[in-house]
């Protein structure tokens, strides 16, 4: 099969460091911060997971596209990162269960890329300069007009994106006569935390990011889940100030990710924006409660003050990153509720976390049985 030749491309980092590609997907011109993920697979759940949204995606694995695009491996209903950058966009793929190349995905869904640069030397910049703004074009070579169009691009602190990407209204996943109940916040969900709920016997409603306590409470669920998203949690006082009002009613309540940072704001525990952030499928996270290491899933550019949660009465740690010793996980002293910084959902993998939805579920059947 004939394939269109690549045009000339560039990436422009705030900085002003410029770096000369090829195109990838579609001709254009896109911006957004640049955050690399150090996974080896699962490119396509990561381009669809919410959390992702206004990010332009820098994979430190040089083949991207090569075992093809899959109608079943998304994380919502469409890509959601702003571009990509990689070493070798792989147009054939090799996979007969796949529908698409990745190129007619991109192309479809009007996702400008570069591909054809040196990753590892983009890597290694970022992860010595932190995380920036940046641009990528495959319509113009001209870095001066480049940089007049970055210069209008918002940092990722002080954000507020969850109510973009949430659902619009209220919908129900599972089976209706289920033993549990549910209520999902929606602040750029994934798909297989519903997934991974439904599973374990429980019927679910995934309310809107901006949906009140009333509103959730008025179904009656059995427990609440605090989803991940993308965006800066400390500009997010309306999903706070909700959380404070669950905690205050002894819901039962996992957070994950961007949920996990509501659950410490909501406890008087401040974020902070990362150098770096963690994104990847080979992230080392230990159980300071049980004391086992588990391999993780992660995917965020915010986390939770370690002072503030080392001087918290209200709040216990009980995981740890063992790369940088970073909070992974928190729970709360006089309440059912707790959350990770990862994401025990994974897809792409491992699975290594998956116990926390069953910690979350045998935490409803208990304060069940107490009522």
């Amino acid at each position: 099969m004939k394939y269109a030749e690549k045009k000339p491309a560039v990436l422009l980092l705030e900085d002003g460091t410029v770096f000369y590609g090829k195109s990838a997907g579609a001709i254009g011109t896109t911006t957004g911060e640049i955050c690399f993920n150090t996974g080896m697979t699962g490119y396509q759940e990561i381009f669809t997971d919410p959390s992702y949204y206004r990010q332009i995606l820098l994979a430190t694995h040089v083949h991207i596209g090569n075992y093809g695009i899959h109608d079943h491996e998304v994380e919502s209903n469409g890509i959601k990162i702003a571009g990509l950058v990689c070493r070798s966009f792989n147009i054939p793929y090799s996979r007969k269960s796949a529908s698409k190349s990745i190129q007619e995905y991109f192309t479809e869904e009007k996702i400008v890329g570069i591909c054809d640069v040196d990753t590892r030397a983009i890597v290694r910049h970022i992860r010595n300069k932190g995380a920036m703004n940046c641009i990528v074009s495959s319509e113009t070579s001209d870095v001066s007009k480049l940089k007049k169009m970055l210069s209008d691009v918002p940092s990722m602190k002080g954000l507020e994106l969850s109510s973009v990407v949430t659902t619009s209204k209220p919908y129900f996943g599972g089976n209706p006569s289920a033993k549990l109940k549910v209520a999902i916040m929606d602040y750029g969900v994934k798909k297989n935390i519903i997934r991974s709920l439904v599973n374990r016997d429980c019927y679910v409603q995934v309310f809107p990011a901006k949906s009140t306590y009333a509103d959730v409470k008025s179904w009656n669920p059995d427990g609440i889940m605090l989803s991940n998203g993308p965006g800066d949690p400390a500009v997010m006082p309306y999903a706070v100030n909700t959380v404070k009002e669950m905690l205050a009613n002894n819901e039962v309540i996992f957070g994950i990710c961007l949920g996990h940072q509501l659950l410490a704001e909501a406890c008087g525990i401040g974020t902070f924006k990362m150098f770096n952030g963690h994104r990847g499928i080979n992230h080392p996270v230990k159980n300071i409660i049980t004391g086992r290491c588990e391999v993780t899933s992660q995917n965020h550019g915010f986390g939770v003050i370690e002072e503030d949660v080392k001087k918290s009465k209200k709040v216990e740690i009980t995981h740890v990153n063992l790369n940088d010793n970073s909070i992974e996980g928190i729970r709360v002293k006089d309440a059912v509720a707790f959350s990770v910084q990862y994401h025990p959902e994974s897809s792409p993998g491992p699975h290594d976390s998956a116990y926390l939805f069953d910690d979350f579920v045998t935490a409803m059947k208990k304060v069940e049985v107490e009522q």
